[in-house]
């Protein structure tokens, strides 16, 4: 959402602009690849921040993480399991879809590795028979015993998903490691790539369009960073993209002959677009 805001701080205008839209009949939907938090607690942000909105106009990695373990893979009894790397909000989205897991917030996953432990996963006896999924999403906690598990449970044979490949997270006015990174060493491990469930993957846009039964063609895509929120727009077909400067990504990066996307339109600030409007 580096569109809004950074970390707690609200970039100006943005409440005033958000309802200026809904003034002239825009439906507003926000799509975040942050993980971290579920519908509801982005909700009590928004509504901190002094930004009007509901549940159903959020649309969040984790969220559509759960969808699509629970509506789309539907594993058999006995393999339905999703072993977590990330942080509550996933733990959350996935209770709403009656997901069972386990890892995430446990805190006996938020610790050193054992000689004990390395034994009982070498030879499966601390392993979860059940677990047919391994979910990877930002985690502030990660360690060497949730990619120990991790990897253990992908080569059983488990589903690697990932709720997004962000290389960066913007917070504080700066940038931290994102989801992408905690999930690149189990890439690397195993040679395989997880299904991604965020931004800009295709199959979060068809679960956009089947909710809201939005038009794509009278559908704008705004969003900071162009590997994600650009290509998103522009790979689904929407009628437009609008590249904002306050978050990833600035004018120069899509001037690049090797840019990953280039935006339709472009402003400095969400706010700008009242001004354009008059």
């Amino acid at each position: 959402l580096g569109v809004i805001w950074s970390g707690d701080h609200v970039f100006e205008g943005v409440p005033e602009t958000l309802e200026y839209l809904r003034s002239k009949g825009k439906k507003t939907i926000f799509v975040t690849n942050n993980s971290t938090k579920s519908r509801p607690e982005y909700l009590n942000k928004f509504t901190s921040k002094g930004i009007q909105s509901n549940v159903e106009e959020i649309f969040g990695s984790a969220y559509s993480a759960a969808i699509y373990i629970s509506r789309i893979l539907k594993l058999p009894p006995g393999k339905n399991k999703v072993f977590v790397i990330g942080e509550s909000g996933i733990e959350n989205e996935l209770r709403t879809e009656n997901v069972p897991f386990i890892g995430g917030t446990d805190p006996a996953y938020r610790r050193d590795i054992t000689p004990e432990d390395c034994q009982g996963l070498a030879d499966g006896s601390l392993l979860d028979p059940e677990v047919g999924v391994v979910l990877a999403g930002l985690d502030f906690h990660i360690n060497y015993l949730k990619l120990s598990h991790a990897f253990q449970y992908l080569q059983r044979g488990a589903i690697f998903l990932a709720t997004n490949v962000d290389s960066t997270f913007p917070m504080n006015h700066g940038f931290f490691p994102g989801a992408g990174s905690i999930s690149i060493p189990l890439n690397y491990m195993t040679g395989t790539t997880p299904v991604a469930l965020g931004k800009p993957s295709q199959a979060m846009m068809d679960a956009i369009e089947g909710k809201f039964q939005l038009d794509r063609k009278r559908t704008c895509m705004i969003g900071d960073r162009l590997n994600t929120d650009i290509k998103f727009g522009i790979e689904g077909k929407l009628g437009g993209t609008l590249a904002v400067l306050t978050g990833v990504h600035q004018k120069a990066d899509w001037e690049k002959e090797d840019a990953v996307a280039v935006p339709a339109y472009y402003v400095d600030k969400l706010s700008d677009l009242r001004g354009l409007a008059n």
